[in-house]
């Protein structure tokens, strides 16, 4: 559901921070109440704490809309870094952010196309069907076909660069993280973004993706219409069907929740393993079902891979580093997961973490056939994130560790497997060609 529609955006930076510092200060105040009721044995402050928190910063950030509201949809998809209030909260900024009033939009159009949208358009709808960080969409019709129009919110892209360095301490605070532990999120998000507010950036690369990833078996993908894009403008063909968060909850047979768990994973290893370069935005709103396909509906979070690092990364991952203690410390040097100054008590703490992160991970590589709809596996993800985040020794050792190419790469994969578990799927798997010297 579509919340009330906001009539402006805060565009100068010292209004956008004065939102931030006031939601800030209001959290400050809370945190002492819930410091004096828990000094009291007040049960369930905690929770009532991270609750109220939770709501307030998203209230905040959705206002604000751009980095704020990105970096809220990036960490809502980490189940090991935020508490839960936390990812229930930031998960609506994927694609149920409050939008902008229908004045804004004609605004919009008239600077990007010279025209209003129902001059464009025959039929053009006044409320957004669907808004998240960078843009809403609205349906449109013209000469009985019907599209899918993704206008950007204002301001998104000349705001980018103060807005994280506004939420960078505020999210250190939130979440009680260091420089060096937050900082590789807010780079990633940054570079990202910059790309997301080009919107013909993303037709081309979007349009360059599905004709290469056009053969793969009940995956589908609407068609983009540079006639009526722009820079801020996105116009593609309007897809009905069912978001895969609400497929989830319908009555479906096993064989065709097999078949979209499939689509995903094919979709997924495909671009990954040989492009190199792939959708790297794995929430339920990116995908709808339709007629027992899988439609990918957006290409604006593309992440591409350095041949070194896919090498290193992936060959982690194989039969001979996973049994070679001495190669799969090599294949971590490379990647930067250990380090030249690095002791021996901190070897010995870090490689089996890692080793046993890499066999979590790469776990459905080794099946001919995954049962993602064995909670045992996912769970035992949760718990190795929580118990290695509760870790504060590791916590310090590993914060500042690895490179920024990991960070979309394990996010995808977490989605994907996520996806795939929620759909309950058995999914036909196989091992990546990697070379693991």
């Amino acid at each position: 559901m579509m919340q009330k529609e906001q009539t402006s955006i805060p565009k100068h930076k010292i209004a956008r921070a004065a939102s931030i510092v006031g939601t800030g200060a209001a959290i400050g105040a809370d945190y002492v109440k819930y410091k004096a009721k828990e000094v009291l044995g007040s049960k369930g402050g905690r929770e009532t704490f991270h609750e109220n928190t939770a709501e307030r910063t998203f209230d905040t950030f959705s206002k604000l809309k751009g980095g704020p509201l990105k970096v809220a949809q990036m960490l809502s998809l980490d189940r090991n870094l935020l508490p839960a209030a936390y990812q229930e909260q930031f998960s609506k900024a994927q694609y149920s952010a409050p939008p902008l009033s229908y004045p804004l939009v004609v605004k919009t159009f008239r600077q990007e196309l010279g025209k209003g949208p129902k001059e464009v358009f025959d039929n053009f709808t006044q409320t957004a069907v669907a808004g998240a960080s960078i843009g809403q969409v609205h349906k449109a019709e013209k000469e009985g076909r019907q599209y899918a129009v993704k206008v950007q919110y204002p301001g998104v892209a000349d705001s980018l660069d103060s807005d994280l360095k506004i939420v960078r301490p505020f999210a250190m605070r939130l979440m009680n993280l260091e420089a060096k532990a937050i900082d590789p999120y807010l780079n990633e998000v940054k570079e990202r973004l910059t790309e997301e507010t080009d919107y013909t950036l993303e037709l081309k690369r979007g349009q360059e993706l599905i004709e290469q990833s056009s053969h793969l078996q009940n995956v589908r993908f609407p068609r983009y219409h540079d006639e009526m894009s722009t820079e801020r403008i996105l116009t593609m063909d309007w897809i009905d069907g069912l978001h895969l968060d609400q497929y989830y909850g319908e009555e479906s047979p096993q064989e065709e929740r097999d078949q979209i768990g499939q689509a995903l994973w094919d979709f997924c290893h495909f671009q990954v393993h040989s492009l190199k370069e792939f959708h790297a935005d794995p929430h339920p709103g990116n995908f709808l079902v339709k007629d027992g396909q899988l439609w990918v509906l957006d290409f604006g979070c593309v992440k591409k891979l350095p041949d070194w690092f896919y090498e290193s990364y992936f060959a982690l991952m194989s039969p001979e580093a996973l049994s070679d203690d001495v190669l799969f410390e090599k294949l971590l040097r490379d990647i930067g997961l250990i380090l030249e100054s690095d002791t021996d008590y901190e070897r010995g703490k870090l490689i089996p973490v890692f080793k046993e992160s890499v066999e979590l991970l790469s776990r459905p590589f080794f099946s001919e056939v995954f049962d993602f709809g064995d909670k045992k596996y996912l769970d035992e993800i949760y718990e190795f994130g929580e118990r290695t985040g509760n870790d504060q020794e590791l916590k310090q050792m590993t914060s500042s560790r690895g490179t920024a190419h990991a960070l979309y790469l394990n996010r995808t994969y977490f989605g994907l497997y996520n996806l795939c578990g929620s759909l309950g799927a058995k999914v036909t798997t196989n091992m990546p060609q990697f070379n693991a010297c």
